[in-house]
């Protein structure tokens, strides 16, 4: 970049005779004693801000300050952008530089007050009583040449390029030097890269430079593309104690422990003399009892665990989680506790708002903690029932705002898509609905007359409702549960 051109000097202005500076001073202080007068001396106060004359500034200063002081003071704009474009021109030019930064065989030329002004690190060196306080040239230890002449002419200009090939080795040295406002450009700039192929390598580094922000960022990208980043290179080479991390974690986004287990066997595979040794450390924080039973089984007779005891004895632990049911809760352990992307979802469904009749579906997620609409319903429903069957979500009945509906629709979370079902033989609102031993119960209700004691069951099989046994009391708003099979 070429150096601007010279700045305009200001002229100094000559000082007026001591006789005009004597007439001009009476001409303020009189006093006024007519229109006239104080037109004079108005005018003569005006000269504050117009004049040339030093007699006349002499004048305004001696009497009060301006009543605009903004109109007093002169301020370039530019003045900044300037002084900077000037500095990097002797910069360039190797003038006035007080300083030479050394990296190995390079040596880049300075000032002190221009690095000491954007970076604490220099600014704490050259402001010190240290040896490198008074040295002409400066040492600089653990940063990459490259990065350190960027970040020197950074100083100067505030504009710097971030390029993937080179934002490691700058990052390193703008944490180095304290530059925060770099340090949050690289940051944001990397998480903008993350991808499945790299977010564990980020992460790492991240934590070694000390990048919260970014470090967390990468985490929370990890967990969520967890099925894609197993299947990188950068997993394979993770760590023993990184893999204890990832596996520990409740926050993995996966969709059964099954799949933690077979990550974690091809992670000792790819280097098992070296891995097999930590296999039960590792294996411990799998939560064994929630696997299938014949997943189960079959990791007892995998060779990565057959010759093992403490894994083997781990195996046995999820095996009586599942052989004694009615003990289960006397077998609670943090390995039964289930991650949260396992744990299934919960739906709300409608319901009362400004508009009389919300027809919109929102899920939560426990993992993410959020809340985001999935669906609408095809119609508005008031006092309504819901129900889950064979992982679909039953709307069941309710009111429309003018009738009583027995109509039934399906909602499927996978498909994202509905389904009209048979519709029941009463028109029912504010209906009970339960699931129980697989068949669906619509319990009580009123509808439109009158209050119901009429139950009804869906049968998935057959796909058609029948009554049942109708409840002594009829019952409408009714709550319906299910407790231990009953």
């Amino acid at each position: 970049m070429e150096p601007p051109g010279e700045a305009p000097v200001p002229q100094q202005v000559s000082e007026s005779t001591a006789p005009e500076e004597e007439g001009a001073t009476a001409a303020v202080a009189a006093p006024a004693a007519s229109g006239t007068e104080d037109h004079h001396q108005e005018t003569d106060s005006s000269s504050c801000r117009t004049s040339n004359s030093s007699a006349t500034l002499s004048s305004c200063v001696s009497i009060e300050p301006c009543a605009c002081p903004e109109e007093c003071t002169f301020t370039a704009l530019s003045h900044a952008d300037v002084t900077f474009r000037k500095m990097e021109g002797y910069l360039r030019s190797r003038q006035l530089c007080d300083v030479v930064l050394v990296v190995g065989d390079r040596r880049i030329p300075a000032h002190r007050l221009v690095l000491s002004s954007v970076s604490d690190y220099f600014a704490a060196m050259f402001t010190s009583d240290v040896r490198e306080a008074k040295q002409d040239e400066v040492k600089m230890e653990g940063v990459d040449s490259d990065a350190l002449w960027v970040l020197v002419q950074y100083a100067y200009t505030g504009r710097l390029d971030l390029r993937e090939d080179t934002i490691e080795s700058l990052l390193s040295a703008s944490c180095l030097l304290q530059l925060s406002a770099v340090v949050q450009a690289c940051c944001s700039f990397l998480v903008k890269q993350l991808h499945p192929s790299n977010c564990l390598g980020i992460r790492s580094y991240a934590d070694a430079q000390g990048c919260n922000d970014l470090q967390r960022a990468a985490h929370a990208y990890t967990m969520e593309h967890f099925l894609e980043v197993v299947g990188g290179q950068e997993f394979l080479l993770l760590p023993m104690d990184e893999m204890e991390r990832l596996i520990t974690s409740d926050d993995v986004n996966v969709p059964d422990e099954e799949t933690l287990v077979t990550s974690l066997l091809t992670w000792v595979r790819h280097d098992a003399d070296v891995r097999q040794h930590h296999l039960p450390l590792l294996l411990a924080h799998i939560r064994l009892p929630l696997l299938q039973p014949q997943f189960l089984a079959d990791l007892e007779s995998n060779p990565l665990l057959r010759d093992s005891m403490e894994c083997q004895r781990l195996l046995m632990e999820g095996m009586k989680y599942h052989l004694l049911p009615q003990r289960q809760p006397l077998l609670q352990s943090p390995r039964t506790r289930p991650r949260k992307a396992t744990v299934g979802a919960m739906f709300a469904v409608g319901g009362m708002d400004a508009t009389k009749g919300a027809t919109s579906i929102e899920q939560y997620c426990l993992r993410r903690d959020t809340w985001r609409q999935v669906a609408t319903m095809s119609g508005r429903r008031l006092q309504f029932g819901v129900a889950v069957l064979n992982g679909r979500l039953y709307v069941v009945g309710g009111r429309d705002g003018l009738k009583t509906l027995n109509t039934v629709e399906c909602y499927n979370p996978h498909s994202k898509a509905w389904s009209v079902m048979p519709p029941m033989s009463t028109h029912r609102h504010g209906l009970g609905v339960a699931v129980l031993e697989g068949p669906m119960y619509a319990v009580g209700g009123h509808d439109g007359w009158s209050y119901l004691s009429t139950v009804e069951r869906w049968d998935p099989q057959a796909r058609q409702w029948s009554f049942v046994a109708s409840m002594a009391t009829p019952r409408s708003t009714v709550g319906v549960a299910v407790l231990n099979g009953k």
